[in-house]
C-alpha cells in the first residue's frame, strides 16, 4: 500500500525531530564533553541537565558541576557554573558540531541526567527550494516544535522531582543516623558518669573503713 506524497512529507518532518532527541545518564569524574551535530543554521538547540543526588550519609549536598558549550568557531554560546541543574535554548548562528562540556571540580564522580533536542523550522528559502513543501508542513514542524518543547519542560521537572525525593530520602536518612549517634553518645557518657561516680564512692567506703 502506497502512501500519500503528503503524508510521507508529514512522516519525513517527525522522523527529523525524533532523530536529533536524545537523553544520557553520564558519569563526570573530571570533564565530560558530548557533540552534537547542528545541520542548519538558525536551528533551536533546547535541553536540560540534573545532577542526581548521592546517599552517603556524613557529606554534605554536591556544591554543583559546570557546563559550557561551544560553537563550531571556538565561541561559548552557553555557561553556567556550580549548578544541580539547569535549562538551556538557544538559536545556532551556525551549523557545525557543538561541544557540552560538563566539568566536576570535586573529587567525587557525578551521574547527571542530560536531554538535548536540536529542532528545525523550514522559513522561506526551504519552501522556495522544496515544491513539495508548503506551509501546512511548516505549520507541522512548528507545532512538533512547541510539543518538543513541553517534552522537554517535562523531562527536567520530573528529573528534578527525582532528585528532590532523593535528596529528602538521603536527609531523613542523615538525620536517623545523627540521631542515633547522638543517642549511644549520651548513653556511653551516661555509662562513664556512673561508673566514675561508683568508683568516687568505693574509694571513700574504703578510705572511712581504714
Amino acid at each position: 500500500m502506497q502512501l500519500p506524497s503528503k503524508i510521507k512529507i508529514v512522516l519525513g518532518f517527525v522522523l527529523i525531530f525524533i532523530r536529533h532527541s536524545s537523553s544520557l545518564s553520564i558519569t563526570v569524574a573530571n570533564i565530560e564533553c558530548i557533540s552534537e551535530h547542528v545541520l542548519y543554521e538558525d536551528d533551536t538547540v533546547s535541553g536540560n541537565f540534573v545532577v542526581a543526588d548521592r546517599d552517603i550519609f556524613w557529606s554534605a549536598d554536591h556544591p554543583g558541576i559546570d557546563l559550557t558549550v561551544t560553537s563550531p568557531g571556538g565561541n561559548i554560546v552557553h555557561s553556567v557554573r556550580g549548578s544541580s541543574g539547569d535549562k538551556f535554548d538557544f538559536r545556532a548562528k551556525q551549523s557545525g558540531i557543538y561541544k557540552f562540556c560538563f566539568h566536576n571540580p570535586w573529587s567525587s564522580p557525578e551521574t547527571i541526567s542530560f536531554y538535548i533536542h536540536i529542532g528545525h523550522i523550514p522559513n522561506e528559502h526551504d519552501l522556495a527550494r522544496d515544491e513539495h513543501m508548503d506551509p501546512i508542513n511548516v505549520r507541522i514542524a512548528q507545532l512538533t516544535e512547541a510539543l518538543e518543547s513541553v517534552i522537554t519542560e517535562q523531562k527536567y521537572l520530573k528529573a528534578r522531582d527525582s532528585r528532590h525525593r532523593y535528596t529528602n530520602e538521603s536527609t531523613r536518612k542523615r538525620v536517623i543516623m545523627y540521631t542515633l549517634a547522638e543517642y549511644v553518645a549520651l548513653a556511653a557518657s551516661s555509662g562513664l558518669q556512673i561508673l566514675y561516680i561508683h568508683r568516687l564512692f568505693s574509694k571513700s567506703f574504703a578510705y572511712n573503713r581504714v
